[in-house]
């Protein structure tokens, strides 16, 4: 299993891990590919093909035992090992970014936050101080922090990148409505509410149609 996953079906694996979690915290042992795939609006086939990276087949007419693929899934994904973050942005979206419980169970610590306001500068959320955003990349390159997320206005979304790039970041989790790109072999996920919204939106008014 030294193939390269494709990103589709690397954005399925977590669901997965999700559902086999669910699967073993109510007592069943045995999950095969069309029980996952209904849950999950995927075809069994594809969920063959997506396991068929990080795992071996299930057994036939049993399925996959749901605490082995469980854990193979954790593995392969780096669930369990701690990964140390920093946030440039501190609002409202950092704060609820930041009280979210499920980063600590995918391992992800956010442990320094940044802004530009000197009214925030120096106070602190949820215990973590507010540090300037001027000084982000040295301490980001000091504590060898290899995740940055960005809650910042569009227009500072990409020079706040920029900044932990130099820093040496290794990834990059961006909530700001814009597209920011990496100038380094650096992955960035851009996460725009706005066109998850837009989308909700457009299937709303045309559900009956």
């Amino acid at each position: 299993m030294n193939q390269i996953i494709p990103t589709p079906s690397l954005k399925r694996l977590p669901m997965y891990y999700r559902e086999l979690i669910r699967a073993i915290d109510s007592g069943i042992r045995y999950m095969n590919s069309s029980q996952l795939g209904k849950v999950l609006g995927i075809p069994s086939t594809q969920v063959r093909k997506d396991l068929s990276y990080v795992a071996d087949q299930g057994r036939p007419g049993v399925g996959y035992n749901t605490r082995s693929l469980a854990d193979t899934l954790e593995n392969f994904l780096g669930l369990p090992q701690p990964k140390n973050a920093v946030l440039a942005g501190v609002g409202n979206l950092a704060n609820a970014l930041i009280l979210f419980p499920g980063f600590r169970h995918y391992g992800i610590h956010i442990l320094y936050l940044f802004d530009n306001d000197p009214g925030k500068i120096g106070q602190e959320l949820a215990g973590r101080p507010i540090y300037d955003i001027h000084d982000m990349a040295e301490i980001i390159h000091e504590q060898h922090i290899p995740i940055g997320i960005i809650s910042t206005p569009s227009a500072a979304a990409q020079q706040v990148a920029d900044t932990m790039i130099e820093g040496g970041v290794k990834s990059i989790w961006n909530f700001a409505p814009i597209t920011v790109h990496a100038t380094r072999n650096v992955f960035v996920l851009n996460q725009d509410l706005t066109v998850e919204m837009a989308i909700l939106s457009f299937s709303t008014l045309h559900s009956d149609e």
